[in-house]
């Protein structure tokens, strides 16, 4: 008596086939998860000041800029490093003629002389960079 084979058995001669909807779920994980490990990663580059607040403020978070902080005692900082008033001259000079369209970032403490965050203006502009913001913190308004 033969043997009914089982008609659900694949055939020898079939070819594997790839899905291609679960790849493409599995791409769209991967790559949110990626951009959001790289948005975790940002790291700014200003020293920790206390914000002044502003009822206008908007953020601005460019590339091709450089950030300058002057602490509550008035010291100057390029990019969290230390500067006397030559050494940003020279560098902002030098980053003006790398990139044109250079924009300066200045950050002030809120307990920080007037005077001080003013005098950090004008070595910007003697520079000749024109382009430059003051970073401000939003008001919480409850």
């Amino acid at each position: 008596m033969p043997v009914k084979l089982d008609s659900k058995l694949p055939n020898e001669n079939a070819e594997a086939r790839i899905e291609i909807i679960p790849l493409i779920d599995i791409i769209f994980f991967l790559l949110a998860s990626f951009m959001l490990v790289s948005l975790s990663m940002v790291n700014l580059k200003s020293v920790k000041v206390n914000l002044p607040t502003a009822t206008s403020a908007t953020p601005d978070s460019q590339k091709d800029l450089m950030d300058i902080s002057v602490n509550k005692a008035g010291s100057v900082f390029l990019d969290k490093k230390p500067v006397t008033d030559n050494a940003l001259i020279g560098q902002l000079v030098a980053g003006r003629r790398a990139n044109p369209n250079l924009r300066i970032f200045i950050s002030g403490d809120k307990d920080a002389r007037h005077g001080d965050v003013i005098h950090v203006l004008d070595l910007v502009r003697l520079a000749g960079i024109e382009k430059v913001a003051f970073e401000i913190r939003p008001e919480n308004n409850p």
